[in-house]
Order: structure tokens, then sequence, then C-alpha cells
């Protein structure tokens, strides 16, 4: 992780983060990619995902670990967005194909997008 401290609250174990699907761990990735691009600064990644559980919060999320990546998910997609290196238009786009693709996909398969997946 280039020395970059784990966010607080992140699920973690001695050895590091802990992720529960597959998705979380790429979640996680596509943030350190995108850090390590030149996207946004790791203090601006960590305010992000604080407003993103503040508000969640606020909403009456339980706060007790199970929608943490969900959190890091929707600040990851509004920080691209606010960044311009995609809207949010497209990533809605994308996110409903992502859910066509994996509903039609069998368990333990790798999901893969296609045009179908894509609506209209």
């Amino acid at each position: 992780m280039s020395g970059m401290p784990l966010s607080p609250g992140m699920p973690r174990d001695a050895d590091g983060p802990v992720f529960n699907a597959p998705w979380e761990a790429q979640a996680f990735a596509m943030t350190l990619a995108l850090h390590e691009r030149g996207l946004f600064t790791w203090p601006e990644w960590a305010e992000a995902l604080a407003v993103q559980i503040a508000t969640a919060q606020a909403a009456g999320d339980p706060d007790n670990g199970t929608t943490y990546y969900r959190h890091w998910l929707a600040a990851l997609e509004g920080l691209v967005a606010r960044k311009g290196a995609s809207s949010g238009d497209e990533l809605a786009r994308y996110r409903h194909a992502w859910e066509h693709a994996a509903g039609r996909t069998p368990h333990g398969q790798p999901i893969e997008l296609r045009g179908e997946d894509f609506p209209g």
C-alpha cells in the first residue's frame, strides 16, 4: 500500500485489509491505482470517504462494518465524477451493466461485461 495508512473503520486483521467479497478487493485496488496515477491525493480520498460514512451514519447506517465497502465504493464513484474522470451517468450505466452481468453469471465464475448488459 505504499505506506498509506489504513482508513479508520476498515475491516482488517493482523495482515491488513479484509474483504468479504471480490468486489470489495477490486474497489480497494481501483482506489489505490487511481491514487497512484495522481487522480486524487490520499487526503482527498480520506475526506471523501469520511464524508460518505458520516452521511450514511446520519441516514441510519448501522455502522457495524458490514457496509464499509459500500461506502468506500460510493466515495470512489463520487470522487471520480468530481475529478472529471467519468460522469455520474456513465458510472450508473456501468453499475447497472455490472449488476445485469452478475445476475446471469453462475456463482464462482468470473463476471464478464457484454454489450447486452448495457441498456438501450
